[in-house]
């Protein structure tokens, strides 16, 4: 401040301080510091912010991980239990399959025992059939000395000689027969009835297939009550993570507040006339805004489009594409209009990054021509980078810019460049107004 004085030199008795040229400058530099402060202030909470999300998307890819557990921890609970249960039906069939071999055995014996009758009943047949033949032969003896009287009687007692001798042939195979079918029988009745001390193969391997399933439900029953422990364990792990993600929301709100108070700041502190340093972009991105409303007012009065198609809102996927690109009905007009406005404001600055229109809802039909390459099958991190037009970037500062229709909108923010690679920016957005319609915003990022 200074005084005014009379040309005398010596003060009025009414001289006031005044504020002088000198004093404006000073508080426009202080305003302008100032801004400059809050635009640091903003770029560190947009680091905090994208580090938050970061943090976020890990957390929440724990979460996830987590839940997949429990439920996979759950399956495996489920077939713990199915196990235990079939090896107590194993261990029943087991010992239901020892009483049928118990019976089976005992079944033996008996055929055994009635074996051993056949083959008494075939000797005494054989007996019998010796003396047949004893008597035959003593009959023919006995007609031959009977002369023409008794050979008759000769030939019937030769009659039963040759009988005698087929039923004794029989009797012998059927005692051959039995005896070799005996052997077998005593052979397999050996493995059929357990002697203690002595277990044939059959037993053995029945008391191996017992002694398997006990360890199989052992083992099971342990299996069970680890994964029971493991799963407690889980459970708190998504408890734990569960708070994480409450506390991590709460930061992230937290600094989203506080990146959009120091916005709000160097908006406010813009509006007020003083030149800082945003001001150049913001007003490029005005008269590009205005430019690219006249282009389609335009086209809409030289019918080379529709209303209804100039506000299309119909995206249709193109199959195939990853990132998600889309189509519209407006895409072949944006395509001829849009560069000649979009590519002569990236020489603004060599801060500029990029210069695009976007819908209301965030839409880019047509970005600059360096971003807008053909995307390459199975590379998503190359696309997401180079191929940015036909998407949709509905996040918070495509939006916010989408559909601000105050004179201007300043943001701070992460890009994403795919494969966790990020650049900060700042973005000066500006409605787009066709006829007096919204129908989106010019969107100007640059470098700090």
């Amino acid at each position: 401040m200074v005084k005014w004085f009379k040309a005398t030199g010596s003060p009025p008795s009414d001289a006031r301080e005044v504020p002088t040229r000198h004093d404006d400058d000073a508080a426009l530099n202080v305003v302008k510091r100032l801004s400059r402060s809050l635009s640091t202030v903003g770029r560190d909470a947009a680091e905090v912010r994208g580090v938050l999300e970061d943090t976020q998307r890990v957390v929440q890819a724990q979460g996830q991980a987590m839940q997949a557990l429990a439920q996979q921890l759950g399956d495996i609970g489920q077939a713990q239990a199915a196990i235990a249960a079939a090896t107590v039906e194993s261990s029943a069939a087991v010992q239901r399959a020892r009483g049928a071999l118990g019976v089976v055995g005992n079944e033996v014996v008996g055929i055994a025992s009635t074996l051993g009758k056949v083959s008494e009943a075939a000797a005494d047949i054989t007996r019998i059939s010796l003396q047949t033949r004893l008597v035959a032969f003593n009959a023919a003896v006995e007609a031959k000395h009977a002369g023409d009287a008794g050979r008759g009687f000769a030939v019937v007692a030769e009659a039963v000689k040759d009988l005698a001798g087929q039923v004794e042939a029989s009797s012998k195979a059927i005692i051959s027969a039995v005896t070799s079918l005996q052997e077998r029988i005593d052979r397999f009745s050996v493995e059929l009835i357990e002697v203690p001390g002595k277990p044939s193969q059959i037993h053995a391997a029945f008391h191996e297939v017992e002694d398997d399933v006990q360890r199989i439900s052992s083992s099971a029953a342990e299996s069970g009550r680890q994964m029971g422990l493991l799963n407690e364990r889980a459970q708190l792990l998504e408890r734990e993570v569960l708070q994480a993600t409450h506390g991590l929301k709460a930061a992230f709100d937290g600094s989203d507040r506080f990146l959009r108070m120091s916005e709000e700041l160097v908006e406010q502190i813009a509006e007020s006339g003083v030149e800082v340093d945003d001001m150049p972009f913001i007003r490029a991105a005005q008269a590009a805004a205005a430019e690219i409303g006249e282009l389609l007012a335009a086209a809409l009065r030289d019918g080379q489009i529709s209303e209804a198609d100039l506000f299309d809102e119909n995206y249709r996927p193109i199959e195939g594409t990853l990132p998600a690109q889309h189509l519209t009905r407006f895409c072949a007009l944006t395509d001829r209009l849009f560069p000649a406005v979009q590519e002569k404001m990236l020489g603004f600055s060599d801060k500029i990054v990029f210069a695009i229109a976007a819908d209301r809802n965030g839409y880019i039909a047509t970005h600059n021509r360096k971003y807008c390459q053909p995307q390459r099958p199975g590379d998503t991190v190359w696309n997401t980078a180079n191929s940015r037009y036909r998407r949709i970037f509905n996040d918070r500062t495509g939006l916010a810019s989408a559909r601000n229709q105050r004179p201007f909108l300043l943001q701070t923010y992460r890009r994403d460049m795919g494969g966790g690679r990020f650049v900060l920016l700042k973005e000066a957005a500006a409605p787009i107004v066709v006829n007096g319609r919204h129908w989106g915003g010019l969107r100007l990022a640059f470098n700090f």
